[in-house]
Order: C-alpha cells, then sequence, then structure tokens
C-alpha cells in the first residue's frame, strides 16, 4: 500500500476549501504521496484535529471568520508540539508579511493558483519527510 499525506485544510467557506483541493488533485508532485484532506470550518476543529496527530501539513486561509488563518498559524506554532508545517492562503502579495508574523512556512496568495499552490505543498510535503525519515 502506497503511503499518503494528510492535510489538514482551514477555512469557513467551502468554495476555498474546494480551490485547494482541485489544485492539489490526487497528489502535487510526482514525488510526494497521494493526499488525503481533513476540512475544517472552525478553530476548534483545526486544534481538536491537531491533538488528534498525524496531521502531514496544514493549510490554513488567512480571511476565514471568525479566526483568520494567520492568527490561527500563530497559534498552533506555539501551542501544538512538533507543529507541522504550514501554508498559508493571503489575501495579496503585500500580506507575506503578515505570512512570516504568523511563522507560516510558506504563503501564497488568493484565489489559488493552482501550479504555485501545488509547488508550495510539495515542498512542504518533501521537507516533512525528510524531518521524519
Amino acid at each position: 500500500m502506497q503511503p499518503t499525506a494528510t492535510v489538514l485544510v482551514y477555512s469557513d467557506d467551502s468554495n476555498t476549501r474546494e480551490q485547494v483541493r482541485l489544485a492539489t488533485g490526487r497528489r502535487p508532485a510526482p514525488d510526494v504521496p497521494v493526499v488525503e484532506f481533513l476540512e475544517c470550518a472552525t478553530p476548534a476543529a483545526v486544534l481538536k484535529e491537531l491533538d488528534k496527530g498525524g496531521i502531514d501539513v496544514c493549510v490554513l486561509d488567512g480571511e476565514a471568520v471568525p479566526m483568520g488563518g494567520m492568527g490561527m498559524c500563530r497559534q498552533i506554532k506555539d501551542e501544538v508540539f512538533r507543529c507541522p508545517p504550514v501554508l498559508l492562503l493571503i489575501g495579496r502579495p503585500q500580506d507575506a508579511w503578515l505570512a512570516t508574523w504568523s511563522r507560516a512556512d510558506a504563503a501564497v496568495t488568493l484565489p489559488v493558483d493552482p501550479v504555485e499552490f501545488a509547488s508550495a505543498l510539495a515542498s512542504l510535503l518533501r521537507a516533512r519527510r525528510a524531518l521524519s525519515a
């Protein structure tokens, strides 16, 4: 059986979560595992899933309501032991400095560009695999 990677996607907007799924496809690159998605629409659901473990990468919507992905990222980086890498979806390229403040490992702009997103996600999955090897 082929290994899979679990990607947590946090957004209160189902269209944004769908953009992430469609941009990823079955796998974002040939050299990374097939992706399984775990979708969360609330901050509480994100924390609950991270407590369970087994998440390889988090994709957080910086425009989510009531808690944006930037605040969520900063919180989980502070509170979750061995926090998985975070890919932050930001509203404007100028918000990249906020992604740095939130301690995100990577950031891409909304709407999701499939090539840019898949490349960033694959990079984080490779780094995660290298750390666990």
